[in-house]
């Protein structure tokens, strides 16, 4: 069995692994886990528009796959994290998300889980991305 190897993205990542003692990914054979991105920037500012947010959140998500060797024309699982809040709802989501898996995927469409929370790791954050991906074709 491999041994774990963790990434922390350049960046943000750096960051939260010297103050949060945390990676941004981790590598086991063929197998990558993220852990949640926000869709912040390197300084841990936020966009104001909730698309946009999202937007960079998966940015963040790919700039992780990549210091961790995959892609998302690697991943097959994802996770979403959502905040609703001033009148938001599933769909303002959704919609730039599919759209985000259409741009980033094509034809690929993994497993989705997305789940409503109260709150996520900072106050500005509206959504959460998670992924799993795999690199080997079997």
């Amino acid at each position: 069995m491999s041994k774990p190897e963790f990434f922390a993205t350049p960046g943000y990542g750096e960051t939260q692994l010297k103050n949060m003692r945390y990676s941004q990914a981790v590598r086991i054979g063929d197998r990558v886990e993220t852990s949640g991105q926000g869709g912040w920037d390197d300084e841990f500012n936020f966009p104001e528009g909730l698309a946009e947010e999202i937007v960079q959140a998966f940015e963040n998500v790919e700039r992780t796959l990549q210091t961790a060797g995959a892609t998302w024309a690697d991943v097959v699982h994802v996770n979403t994290y959502h905040v609703l809040r001033d009148g938001d709802t599933f769909d303002d989501h959704n919609k730039v998300i599919v759209e985000q898996f259409r741009q980033r995927m094509g034809e690929r469409a993994p497993i989705w889980t997305e789940s409503g929370v109260t709150a996520l790791g900072h106050p500005k954050m509206r959504f959460e991305i998670r992924v799993t991906a795999v690199t080997a074709v079997s």
